[in-house]
Formats: structure tokens, sequence, C-alpha cells
């Protein structure tokens, strides 16, 4: 596990932690860990995490317990940058993959991607491999969409240790991809897992990517929620409302205790 002496500084927004980073230094990160022969992963946190883990105390110590907690929306740059934290950057899955990707012919890494809907992992696998020639995804796994059984598990764990994989990509969605982080790191002997979520299905062309204006803005979430109403607005309906009120519970509560000191 990371330790404070090799990590970029964290600040907490509601009890979950974020590393102020960038994305050029969370890349360069995963390349030292591979170097190193670490054991790692890392969680993408927005807006939806940190609702999600208000209620859910063990997808929050999953997340606190990360190598890498990287601001996955503007919300959480906003917060960064107001807590001091001048240079952070929103490290967005599709984001981090392009780079990653990019850099990996040269770097000689190898990947596996796991998750997504039927035949996602291998549309992706195919479009990374034209769009970045050289690159070396040894391995894809869809999943059943229910429980695994521990024969399974064991199953899959020989099987992305077979490819050799230096990162295992985990496209699963907030929170089953953190949950299988955490329960299969201990099996994997990839120096690096990812929960990406719904970074597979951008990459693959199953979903339309917002324009870079709209991701600086801070309303992704609502290009996102246009563009997948049925799914999303529900989603969105709780997720923002609650988010300001953690939030902002949290700027009054640092308000009262400057003016305390």
């Amino acid at each position: 596990m990371a330790t404070p002496a090799d990590r970029p500084e964290r600040f907490e927004v509601a009890g979950v932690k974020v590393d102020a980073i960038t994305l050029r230094e969370t890349v360069d990160l995963i390349d030292r860990w591979i170097q190193e022969g670490r054991r790692e992963y890392i969680v993408l946190t927005g807006a939806h995490g940190v609702v999600e883990m208000q209620n859910d105390h063990e997808l929050r110590a999953i997340n606190n317990r990360a190598a890498l907690t990287t601001p996955d929306g503007m919300p959480l740059v906003w917060l960064g940058r107001r807590r001091g934290h001048a240079n952070i950057e929103k490290v967005y899955a599709p984001d981090i993959m392009n780079l990653e990707f990019s850099l990996s012919v040269r770097r000689a890494h190898k990947h596996f991607l796991y998750g997504g809907k039927a035949g996602v992992a291998e549309t992706l696998a195919h479009r990374i491999s034209q769009r970045f020639p050289g690159v070396a995804i040894t391995g894809t796994y869809t999943p059943p969409f229910r429980p695994l059984s521990e024969l399974e598990e064991e199953e899959i764990a020989r099987t992305i240790n077979a490819s050799h994989a230096d990162i295992v990509w985990c496209g699963l969605g907030c929170p089953k991809q953190e949950r299988w982080m955490a329960r299969f790191r201990p099996k994997l002997t990839a120096a690096v897992l990812i929960g990406v979520g719904a970074g597979f299905d951008f990459l693959a062309g199953g979903r339309p990517l917002a324009p870079d204006w709209i991701k600086r803005s801070g309303f992704e979430w609502a290009y996102r929620a246009l563009s997948e109403p049925k799914r999303l607005l529900p989603r969105y309906a709780r997720v923002v409302p609650s988010f300001v009120y953690y939030a902002g519970r949290d700027e009054l509560r640092r308000a009262v205790d400057a003016l305390m000191r």
C-alpha cells in the first residue's frame, strides 16, 4: 500500500479521502508502482461516490484504503483548490485510460480489461489496439451479472494472472468495482487495479463523451443525464443536492473551526 511519503497530499469531503493529484502525476505513479512490483488499487471518486459512501461504511473504508483516490469530477477539484491544492486536476476515466495506453507502448505495460456488458471489453480492446499500435492488451473478461462463486473467483484470478498484466482495468461501475478490487487485490499479481466504471463504454463508443468545455464547466453530469435520462436522471436528482449538502456542511464546519481558533 502507498505510504504517506510516496503519495500526494489528501483532503477529505464528508469523510471521503481524495488525493490532490494531476492526470500526469497519476500515470507516472502507476509506472513507478509497476517498476517496483507493488500491488495497489486506484479508486476514481466523484460526487456520486461521495454520496454513496455516506451510508456505506464498507465502501468508504475501501476508498480510504486505496493507494490512490483521484478526483473524478470538477466539484472535487474545486473543493481541493479551495483547500489550498492549486495544481489538482480532474482525473477522469477516459482521460487516464487514453494517457496510460498512449504511454504504455514505450513503457511496455500490459493490460487486462475486466467488466462491461457482453462484447464491450472485446470492442474496447480492438479500438485501443487500433488507436495505439503496439499496445499490449493481454486479456479481457466479462463477468456474469450475479455474485461469483468461490470457484469462479479462483478461475478468474488464474486467468488474469496468466495474462501477466501489469494493470487490470475494472469497468463494473460504483460500488461494484470498488468491492471487486478490494476482494481481488490479494489474489492478483498485477501491480495496479483501476476502477474506471463507464470508461469502457465511452472508449468503446457505446456512450457519447462530453465536449471538453462541458467537462471543465462542472456540468458533465447534466450532459450525461440528458444522454441517458431513464438511467441517470433519477441518480443525479438524488446525488447533486446530496453532494451540495455534504460539501456545504463540511465548509461550514471548517469556517466555524477557523473562527473558534
